[in-house]
Order: C-alpha cells, then structure tokens, then sequence
C-alpha cells in the first residue's frame, strides 16, 4: 500500500535529479568560501530573490532567527503577528538567540494592517521606558494558507520605511506565493528587506533555506551564522540539490496548487467538513471538523488506509499537497474522509 503522506510539504523526498546530483557534487569547505556548488546556489538564490546576497542555513527556523539576530540589538522590540511562524513555532527562539522582545498583534484570519502596525511602533528613542522598536516581521501567507497581497505589503514597507525600520520577510513557500499571485518571487521580496525562503519545502531539497539581503547584511549574518554553530563545511552535497529545487521544482507548484484546491472542492461537499476552496492559495488546505465527529476515529481510519496527517490544532485541520501526492491520491484521501467523517 502506497503511504501519502500529508503531514506537511516538509516530508518530500529528494528527486532522482537530486540524488544523482548530490552524490557528484564539487565540494569544498563553505566555511573559507571554497564551496563552488554553495557559492553558485547563493548567487541563484540572491537572484531570484532581487537581492544583493544571500546565505544557505540549515533550515527556515534558522533562517528567521539568523535575520533577527542580525538585524536587531539586544533589548530590541520586533513587531509581528502572534500567529506567525517566528512567534507561535520557532520555541521562544527570539528571546534566546537575538535577545529580542515580541510585540505581537492578532492577525488570525485579517490583513496585515500597516495603521496598526504603525500604532505599536515606539517612536519616542528618548523614552527609556519602553524597548526600541528594532524589526518589522512579515509573512508571505497567513497561517491558514493564504496569501498576503502585495498592496498589503507595499502599506507595511512603506510605513516602515518612514520610521527607518528594516522588514523581514518569512517568505517559507515564497514561490508558492508568487506563482498564486503570478508574479516573480523579486516582486514579493522588494517590500522586504531581508528575506528566508526554504529548499525543503514542496521543493524536494533534502535540507537547506536561504536567507538573502543587502550584500553588508549577508557578511554580517555570515559571522552571526558561525556564532549560531551554522558554518557548515562540504555543503556542496547539500546545494547541489538546491539548486536544482530553485531550478526545476519552482516551476511545477502550480501542479500542486491545483491539486489542493481538488482536495478543498471533494473535502467541501462532505458533511461535518467546514472547508472554503477560494481560501486554498497555495497547497496547504484548512478545514474544520464538526465537533461531533470523533477526532480518534478518524485518525485511526487515516491510518490505515496508508494516509498520514496530524491531528486538528486550535480547531483546524491542515493537509499538504506536494510534489509526491497525485491527483489520485487526492481523490483516495477524499473518499476516506467521505466515509468516516
């Protein structure tokens, strides 16, 4: 039995391409900046992303905080939505690494407002009562999948600008937000100004995101990425693959776009499943299960039918399309919730 693994786009295996690719890499040690394969998937990245530089870091986690560490001073307030990834999933990274303060606002299911964004902004440096306001943090997509528009974003940069404060773009499945918005991923990146994306997200890279900026703010991180234990040696083996994520793989999330928003139109119809198929942006899927519908149950029918997926979280239930999961594998999963729910 075939497993489909829905869990997150995060489980994606590395493509044959890639295999092959990894296992006849030219490495050297990134550290002292000989790694051609490392250099060459920067420069890509940096390009892609219409910025000056960029950094392979070992994952998205790492990424964000290397941008809050670098960007920020210790005692330095960020603004950012209480739901976003660096906030809510990312283990009270903050505080520890870059020894910032979050000043957080409720974004859940709401626009990102540059009015009250501004509002938390401290904008008397004099004030010795309050923390200065360091970084402006953002996402590419709320978290229940959708995709911030860019006028929203203009709103945010263009405030942030007006106060001198830099942004940071959490752009995790930047290409997925891009090829929904259809437009180049530098047109969501120029409101930012400093940016994380990851390679093993829906795009197959077994490991790896970029972090990309000013050519001054990617030297700085470099050495702040060595302080965080992240000056990794042969990466080549690693980058060989990621260049064949950006390459290759970004080109095809359409596939896995449409295929999300085939599991939301199946998973709408079924009674005790509350889904809105014009809400699917990218190829995360939310929905909400009526409480009647026995949570356990449904699991252990998943589960045997080879189909993995977590449990629902604060009242909503998620599933990942990606390069693994076929439009055959959507219409399985759709008829077992069909019949257990």
């Amino acid at each position: 039995m075939k497993i489909i693994d829905m869990r997150s786009d995060t489980v994606t295996k590395p493509t044959d391409a890639m295999r092959t690719a990894m296992a006849s890499a030219q490495v050297g040690d990134d550290v002292y900046g000989d790694d051609c394969v490392t250099n060459e998937l920067e420069r890509l990245a940096a390009e892609m992303a219409g910025k000056e530089a960029a950094i392979f870091v070992p994952s998205g986690t790492f990424g964000n905080q290397l941008a809050l560490f670098t960007h920020c001073r210790r005692g330095d307030e960020v603004i950012i939505y209480g739901d976003c990834h660096i906030a809510h999933d990312e283990a009270g990274a903050p505080a520890i690494i870059a020894g910032v303060q979050l000043q957080t606002l409720e974004g859940r299911g709401s626009l990102p407002n540059a009015v009250s964004i501004e509002s938390r902004i401290r904008k008397d440096p004099s004030d010795f009562h309050y923390p200065p306001t360091g970084l402006i943090c953002m996402e590419t997509a709320h978290s229940d999948g959708r995709v911030i528009p860019l006028d929203s974003m203009a709103a945010v940069h263009k405030t942030a600008k007006r106060y001198g404060l830099p942004i940071h773009l959490d752009g995790a499945r930047l290409f997925n937000a891009a090829d929904y918005l259809g437009v180049k991923a530098a047109e969501i990146t120029k409101y930012a100004d400093s940016v994380m994306f990851c390679l093993s997200k829906g795009l197959c890279a077994p490991i790896g995101s970029m972090l990309a900026g000013t050519k001054d703010f990617v030297d700085l991180a470099r050495r702040r990425r060595k302080i965080m234990g992240g000056g990794m040696r042969q990466t080549g083996i690693l980058a060989a693959a990621g260049l064949i994520a950006l390459r290759d793989m970004t080109g095809r999330l359409r596939e896995d776009r449409d295929n999300a928003v085939l599991l939301a139109n199946k998973l709408s119809k079924i009674s005790g499943i509350a889904c809105e198929p014009s809400d699917v942006h990218a190829n995360l899927v939310f929905f909400a299960l009526d409480g009647n519908i026995s949570v356990d149950a449904l699991m252990n029918a998943l589960n045997e039918n080879g189909i993995l997926a977590n449990p629902p979280e604060d009242g909503l239930m998620r599933l990942a399309t990606h390069y693994w999961i076929s439009e055959e594998d959507v219409q399985k999963v759709a008829d077992v919730f069909a019949k257990h729910v």
